[in-house]
This record gives C-alpha cells, sequence and structure tokens, in this order.
C-alpha cells in the first residue's frame, strides 16, 4: 500500500513545459506529480507561449520568477548551468511539438514525461527510444487512466487463467463534448486538436482511443494485433479530415477479435471509457464511473463485483492501494500513481538498477510508440477505404 513514505532516496528536480493557466492537462500532471512529495519537487518551467502569463501563472504556484523561462529553449540551457537544475521535465504541449521538445530534453540529458500521442510517425517513436537509450533516461507516457489498480488486478487475473483463453476485447472512449462545433474556433485547449499541422493525422483515435488501447495492452501484455480495419466519421464537417468518429475492428495473433468504439460525438455520454474482456471461461468488465468496481462473470455463476482496497485482490493491485477499501478514489490518484513509478524508474535509471525496471509496469517509452503504430495503422486502414491492412 502506497502511504507516502519515500520511495526514492530524494525527490528530483521537475520542471514542465506547458500545463499553463489555459491548460486542461497541467493541473492533472503537477496533481499526480506532487501527490507524493517525496517523488518530485517542481523548480522550472515554461508554462506559456505567452511569456509574461506563464511567468505570472508559474510564481502564482510556487515557482520562483527566475525560473520562469519564455521557452523550452532557455528552461534547457539556463537550468543546465545551475547545480541545482531540473533533472526531469514534463511536456504539456500540443501534439506537433512533442518531437522536437522530447529530442532536445534527452540530449539534455534530463528523463521525460510526455503527453500522449508521443509523436505523428512510428520512426519517430522509434528514433527517440534509441535516443533514450543512449542517454540512458527514462521516456514515460502520461496514460493518465492507467494507474487505476483494478486494470492490474485484471491483468493478474488474466495471467492467472481465471478467464480461460482470451477470445474477445471490447474497447470504447466515447463522450459528447465535440457534438457543438463552437469549441473548434473559442477553446484554446480545443482549438489545435482538430487542427492536423498541430494535432497530427487524426482527432479522437490519438486523443482519446490511445489512452484505451495502452489499457488494454496493460491487461494483456502477450496479445498482439496481426490485422485491423478502421472507418472513420467527421460528422462535424469542418473537421475532417480528422476524425471526431471511429470504430476499428481487430484480429489478434492468438485468434482473439477486438472492437474499439471511439467518440467526441457520443451526445449526452459523459463516462464512455469500457474495457470488458471476454475468455472462455469469464469475463471482465471495468467503467471509469465507477474505476474502483470490476466486475467479474463466470459463465453459470451469478456476476460478481470485486471491490479495489480488498484483501482478496491480487498483490500487484494492493501495491498501487492509496486509501484503502470503501474510501472512493479516482482521476487523481490514478495520476500520482504512474508518477510515483516515473520517479522510481527515473531513479532507477540513475542507479543503473536494471533489475528493477525489469519488472516495473509504467506506461514507458514502449507504450508510447505502440501507441504511435496503432494511430498510424488506423490512419492506414481508413484512408485505404476501410480495409482491412496487416498491423505494423
Amino acid at each position: 500500500m502506497i502511504n507516502g513514505e519515500r520511495r526514492i532516496e530524494r525527490p528530483l528536480r521537475w520542471a514542465m513545459v506547458g500545463g499553463g493557466r489555459t491548460s486542461q492537462v497541467g493541473y492533472k500532471h503537477r496533481t499526480g506529480a506532487l501527490r507524493d512529495n517525496t517523488a518530485f519537487q517542481l523548480v522550472a518551467g515554461a508554462f506559456d507561449m505567452d511569456f509574461a502569463r506563464g511567468r505570472d501563472f508559474g510564481v502564482n504556484i510556487g515557482v520562483a520568477a527566475e525560473r520562469c523561462y519564455p521557452d523550452y529553449k532557455s528552461l534547457f540551457a539556463e537550468e543546465a548551468k545551475r547545480p541545482d537544475g531540473v533533472e526531469a521535465v514534463t511536456i504539456a504541449t500540443p501534439n506537433g511539438t512533442h518531437y522536437e521538445i522530447t529530442k532536445a530534453a534527452l540530449n539534455a540529458g534530463l528523463h521525460v514525461i510526455c503527453e500522449k500521442p508521443l509523436f505523428f510517425k512510428v520512426e519517430e517513436a522509434e528514433e527517440i527510444k534509441a535516443l533514450a537509450e543512449e542517454k540512458g533516461r527514462i521516456l514515460g507516457v502520461t496514460y493518465g487512466f492507467s494507474g487505476q489498480s483494478m486494470l492490474l488486478q485484471m491483468r493478474a487475473m488474466v495471467a492467472a487463467g481465471a478467464i480461460g483463453d482470451v477470445t474477445i476485447v471490447n474497447l470504447q472512449y466515447t463522450h459528447g463534448y465535440g457534438c457543438d462545433p463552437t469549441g473548434d474556433k473559442t477553446n484554446e485547449s480545443q482549438k489545435w486538436r482538430v487542427d492536423p499541422a498541430v494535432a497530427g493525422p487524426s482527432f479522437v483515435l490519438g486523443d482519446l482511443s490511445t489512452h484505451t488501447y495502452y489499457m488494454s495492452n496493460l491487461i494483456l501484455p502477450d496479445m498482439r494485433i496481426k490485422e485491423l480495419l478502421c472507418d472513420r466519421q467527421s460528422f462535424v464537417g469542418t473537421r475532417a479530415p480528422l476524425e471526431d468518429n471511429a470504430h476499428v475492428m481487430m484480429h489478434y495473433e492468438n485468434g482473439a477479435v477486438g472492437t474499439m468504439w471511439v467518440s467526441a460525438v457520443n451526445a449526452g455520454c459523459m463516462t464512455g471509457q469500457r474495457i470488458r474482456i471476454v475468455g472462455t471461461k469469464a469475463s471482465l468488465e471495468w467503467w471509469d464511473a465507477y474505476p474502483t468496481e470490476l466486475r467479474h462473470e463466470v459463465q453459470g455463476q451469478p456476476g460478481q463485483i470485486l471491490y479495489r482496497g480488498t484483501d482478496y485482490l491480487d498483490g500487484i493491485a494492493k501495491d498501487d492501494e492509496r486509501l484503502g477499501a470503501l474510501h472512493v478514489e479516482g482521476l487523481s490518484e490514478s495520476w500520482a500513481n504512474i508518477y510515483l513509478k516515473f520517479a522510481i524508474a527515473m531513479d532507477a535509471k540513475n542507479r543503473g538498477d536494471e533489475e528493477l525496471l525489469k519488472d516495473l509496469v509504467y506506461p514507458s517509452i514502449d507504450g508510447g510508440l505502440e501507441g504511435v503504430r496503432w494511430i498510424a495503422n488506423c490512419v492506414k486502414s481508413a484512408e485505404q477505404g476501410s480495409v482491412w491492412v496487416k498491423y505494423e
């Protein structure tokens, strides 16, 4: 159980690029990183493209004015001159900037935590993975939902054979906030998401489905996609060629089949992320509206609900427990769990502890690279007329 005691010798000196006053995700990053004040300490940042606004924001959250920088280049250069310079940086900027900032951060000797999707191209992700390995740095990806402990319970139960052989994977991440296109022009956090030059080749496939796809890989680490078919739509026509709705069908190498529905135009939907894993003996289902519960349905028996924080769970789920059974936790705890693991991974890399890293489960560069690969294959299928394509 996590109780706030230090897991590494001292907090890592940490900075942010982006994540300022108008950011949709900046507070989530800080909540996650600073929940355990033994993991990270926020000491610097380039929080905003508007330097004056970014500096004012940084000072208001406790960062010294002289360590609030106008851009990432000056942040990296000036912090490198300090004996107490930053050791890790979070990149919470629009998609189109991730590659250049991540590359600069690794070349500056920093560990990196980056928003998803990592980059536009698989080749870029493979290049950055090689660079991180060359520099001996950790690159984590903020799949923020993936720190939910009941997902690890699903992983353990599948591995133990509790549901038999996996046959069907049903994934969904939908909401209705894209029904009104007004925000495409007026909302700072929305405008860039529907601009191909900044968002990349997809909207909801990159912004939403990569979360759920990563979680499916977390639960099913040994299953690989053989081929997929993606059918995507722009129901708000001004978003074309970017999609605001998509359906993906998958064939796995072990013979299992899967589906993903991802949408920003599921009118009225507020909690549309679900994962259902079906096996030959039983099924497991998790819904982010009830993140502390896991439904376990054995064929021929009454369905049961497993609850977070209880003694009957697997050790891998109990290790990430924070509050105890009956005390509701949510997305903030999930972010805190992955940020704590980022810190543990960075400390282990600094110490050369590859044995610890081998068994640590967290969203690493491999998960980020696979997310880029997922998007690329979905886009390829859709652009060829929604046909089956070999997963490459």
